[in-house]
């Protein structure tokens, strides 16, 4: 490169500037060097490619093509000095210069002149000092100064300030000299602002002690709310830590003393005032805090106690209103009225949900209790049952009912004994109390609303308190006076005389997502002569799974005595998925749709163990479609929480040749996002992925119906490792109308 080619602005050429390539720059190797200094006088090459600090050639540079003034510097360290041109023996005239100080973030300046002569005038006309809190000559003067009086000591608000020296005379002074320190805390006399730790949000440095004094306005209280908070950990915060207390002085009571990653709760003082002291030793640093600060009143203490209709609840920096009980917040935020729930003493009556028989509203949280005279048992019965979730029929003793439900227990409290949690649209059977109170509680979520419940409540006298009822079991009060009935044990049915009770058949209807089912008499030896069936249903659009536990059923070649028959579908007319017996344990068994069949049968002489097994539920499958509409779900427990993650499901839809499949989406709520990245569904036009793809979707789903272009569909669905939502139904049938291929205009 020719000297002619390099321009530095008449300054020399520097090795130390940050934008110099290193030694070894494009090199194949960090130790092959592809460019060279020059030696010096000493033999020496200088060293290149530093990538820490502006040179002070880059410095000078950069003050000439900015044309910044030619006297005064940018000024980082904590502490420095700096004095005008030519101290102390004069500075010349039309001389213009500017100190720019910065220091760390969190941080003040404290500025004190310790010399000053400089020609005074009117309003220091011609040669003057200004000072201003900032970083540019438009920020705030805190002053001007000319003369030979050295000025006060001047505090920046932040961690910039700006200092300009101009002469415009011909009789010139010896100058000035001043010094400065970056320091924290602080008196603060303002109603709001924000208070960071020294270099906020980068760690801050060791060895920090600083303390603010915060003042508001007379009759008002001071608020403090953390937006961010990561202070070095200790149980008792004895290494670094940010003490609050709640008034002017250290010596004031003390509202806590914080450390660690969580951000406190927050602060109000009973003052005016409030101080905040932090402190760092000498090792670890973090990135400390940042807060606000603002003055704090008591709304609820004005004259109109904040335009609330009955109760205001003070809170920091605003306030809400509340309501008595029996009362809730109408739309307004601000008036009530007449909510749901209540306390009832009646002997029977009727409760029902918010605007029945509308749909009930979102957000709503109802609660009744129920009180009978002692030795009286309450019984609830349905007239009308419908909430959202549920949908999928599954046994109400394993609902989540995550969304909207209904919960009933014996008692008056939330943690009284449990008798159901119900949602979907099964009517719930008639619920009898333990003893003479009732509480039933209804909830709603923010999204879908139905049409809710209608109920119908008795009072009757426990006839079974007395001598069990004549029951050989249990005896259960029923709804009317003078009534009540026996109930036989598990495995037993009642006799036709009503009191005693007689061994049962071995039938099981299973509705659970999963759960354990075992032989007879388990986990004692099975009884001889016996036959058990399970006839278990799972999630419409999910598959089966059997995995055993524990076997142990006579052995026999063709398992022709004692065995276990399992049935892909309703009963023994179905596919057999297999016939088996014997000590070693089965592999698991998978049904191709939402039905598997078991049945059990033990001879006259051989017992053994048995077995006992696990039922539950895989996604995906073969799905047919008929003329008649079918509901295929994204999880067993769609209704009553949401889809898991790490979910892969495929489900291939066929119908019969000649037949495409119409397919309707009633609920779709999918993580969204803009490409469906994350959690979706994808839909091809045939057998396979290969097949043309119908789309991709996520978020609220496909608006219209969608439709195949030939007989089958291959529906796919992903989720990830993170959000979850409530899934999809959808509704598929068989149809011949097929003018559009894939919507419906």
């Amino acid at each position: 490169m020719e000297p002619g080619e390099v321009n530095s602005l008449g300054e020399p050429y520097d090795f130390d500037s940050i934008m110099h390539y290193a030694r070894n720059t494009f090199s194949r190797g960090m130790f092959l060097d592809t460019i060279l200094p020059s030696r010096d006088e000493n033999g020496i090459r200088p060293a290149i490619g530093q990538r820490t600090r502006l040179s002070k050639g880059d410095i000078s540079q950069a003050r000439k093509l900015y044309r910044c003034p030619a006297c005064g510097e940018t000024l980082q360290e904590s502490t420095g000095n700096f004095s005008s041109p030519g101290y102390p023996n004069g500075y010349p005239s039309y001389t213009h210069c500017v100190w720019r100080v910065s220091v760390t973030p969190g941080e003040k300046i404290v500025l004190n002149f310790t010399t000053m002569d400089l020609y005074k005038s009117s309003l220091c006309w011609y040669d003057y000092i200004e000072v201003r809190d900032g970083y540019w000559r438009k920020a705030p003067l805190l002053g001007r100064f000319c003369g030979d009086q050295v000025p006060e000591g001047l505090v920046s608000s932040e961690s910039r300030m700006w200092i300009e020296f101009r002469s415009s005379s011909n009789w010139v002074g010896k100058g000035f000299t001043a010094v400065y320190e970056a320091v924290c805390g602080g008196e603060i006399l303002k109603d709001q602002g924000q208070i960071q730790s020294p270099n906020y949000p980068d760690d801050y440095r060791p060895s920090k002690d600083c303390v603010w004094r915060i003042t508001v306005s007379e009759g008002y209280n001071v608020g403090l709310s953390f937006q961010a908070f990561e202070i070095e950990r200790h149980d008792s915060c004895a290494y670094d830590y940010l003490e609050v207390r709640d008034g002017p002085a250290e010596s004031s009571p003390l509202i806590g003393r914080f450390c660690g990653y969580d951000r406190p709760e927050e602060v109000r003082s009973t003052s005016h005032n409030l101080w905040m002291k932090f402190v760092s030793d000498g090792t670890v640093n973090k990135a400390g805090f940042a807060a606000n600060f603002f003055k704090e009143e008591d709304e609820c203490s004005k004259p109109d106690n904040g335009g609330c209709e009955q109760r205001c609840v003070n809170t920091l920096g605003s306030f809400k209103c509340a309501c008595d009980p029996g009362y809730e917040l109408a739309l307004d935020k601000k008036s009530c009225e007449a909510a749901c729930g209540g306390l009832l003493s009646k002997l029977n009556g009727t409760i029902s949900t918010p605007g029945w028989p509308k749909e009930y509203p979102p957000n709503k949280n109802c609660v009744w209790q129920v009180v009978a005279p002692t030795q009286y048992r309450i019984s609830m019965q349905f007239e009308s049952f419908e909430l959202e979730g549920n949908e999928v029929s599954v046994e109400r003793v394993f609902s989540v009912c995550k969304y909207d439900f209904v919960e009933m227990r014996s008692g008056l409290s939330s943690d009284s004994k449990l008798h159901g949690k119900y949602c979907g649209t099964e009517v719930p059977e008639v619920i009898t109390s333990q003893y003479n109170n009732m509480r039933i509680e209804f909830k709603s979520d923010n999204t879908v609303s139905k049409k809710g419940f209608k109920a119908h409540f008795f009072s009757d006298q426990d006839e079974c308190s007395k001598d069990n009822g004549g029951c050989q079991h249990d005896c259960i009060n029923t709804v009317g006076s003078g009534s009540y009935a026996s109930v036989s044990g598990h495995g037993f049915i009642l006799h036709e005389n009503k009191h005693d009770c007689k061994e049962a058949e071995c039938k099981h209807k299973v509705h659970s997502p999963s759960g354990t089912m075992n032989s007879p008499n388990w986990p004692d030896k099975y009884p001889s002569r016996k036959e058990c069936t399970w006839d278990i249903t799972t999630t419409p659009g999910h598959r089966v799974r059997l995995s055993f536990n524990e076997f142990e059923i006579e052995q026999h070649q063709e398992c022709a005595y004692d065995h276990l028959e399992a049935f892909d579908g309703e009963g023994d007319s179905a596919a057999i998925l297999g016939r088996l017996c014997g000590s070693k344990i089965p592999e698991p068994l998978v049904s191709t749709g939402n039905k598997m069949y078991l049945r059990f049968i033990s001879d006259a002489s051989v017992q053994r163990k048995g077995f006992q097994a696990t039922h539950s539920t895989e996604c995906g499958g073969r799905l047919k479609a008929e003329t008649r509409q079918k509901n295929l779900y994204s999880h067993s427990q769609f209704g009553d929480n949401n889809y898991p993650g790490h979910t892969d499901c495929e489900w291939l839809v066929t119908s019969e040749e000649g037949y495409g499949i119409e397919l309707t989406f009633t609920t779709f709520e999918v993580e969204e996002e803009a490409d469906c990245g994350y959690d979706y569904i994808e839909l091809y036009d045939g057998y396979d992925s290969n097949s043309h793809r119908l789309g991709r979707f996520c978020g609220s789903g496909p608006r219209e119906e969608i439709y195949s272009a030939g007989d089958a569909v291959l529906i796919r669905f992903h989720s990830d490792d993170t959000i979850s939502k409530k899934g999809f139904h959808i509704r598929y049938i068989s149809t011949q109308f097929q003018q559009n291929l894939h919507t419906r205009k």
